[in-house]
């Protein structure tokens, strides 16, 4: 089921993003920071942290705006939806919660009055990168950062892979 995450998830959340660190840099040698909890609380507090629960646990997590000019630049002109930091819990995996999200997203983007759902990751990961196409994304470009003020850290220096979805 997806939901609004609520503060009280704030632990699980947390400990699911370094789950998620965790097995990405096993995977692509790509770590995620510590995330900061204000910002994960102000997301959640302004409704744009989400949610897939199962079993009674939080299951899966990802974070939305509708504003990414860091990442974007003159395309964050167009209406869209961004998806940002989708983790899943490591007992969860392989039940496809990506592409529920990306079912959801695709809702959500047309009651908000949007065209797309776009996403970024680190570039370099071919297996996600061919997997987010699978889940219907286009593969636009990768891009170098260079305006990273008030980002996580793991956008310091990187290049991002660039996900598109018309709706």
């Amino acid at each position: 089921m997806i939901a609004n995450t609520a503060l009280q998830d704030i632990e699980a959340v947390l400990n699911l993003y370094k789950m998620a660190s965790d097995f990405k840099k096993t995977v692509s040698g790509v770590q995620w920071p510590e995330f900061d909890r204000n910002m994960i609380e102000t997301e959640i507090c302004e409704r744009r942290h989400f949610k897939i629960t199962a079993d009674g646990q939080v299951a899966c997590v990802w974070s939305i705006t509708f504003d990414d000019h860091q990442v974007w630049a003159e395309k964050n002109e167009d209406p869209a939806v961004y998806i940002h930091r989708i983790a899943t819990n490591p007992n969860f995996r392989g039940q496809k919660f990506v592409e529920q999200i990306v079912e959801w997203a695709k809702l959500f983007a047309l009651q908000h009055n949007r065209l797309y759902v776009r996403m970024d990751t680190t570039a370099g990961n071919q297996r996600l990168t061919d997997y987010y196409v699978k889940c219907g994304f286009t593969y636009l470009e990768d891009k170098k950062m260079t305006d990273t003020e008030d980002r996580p850290d793991h956008y310091h220096n990187a290049t991002m892979g660039l996900f598109q979805l018309e709706v």
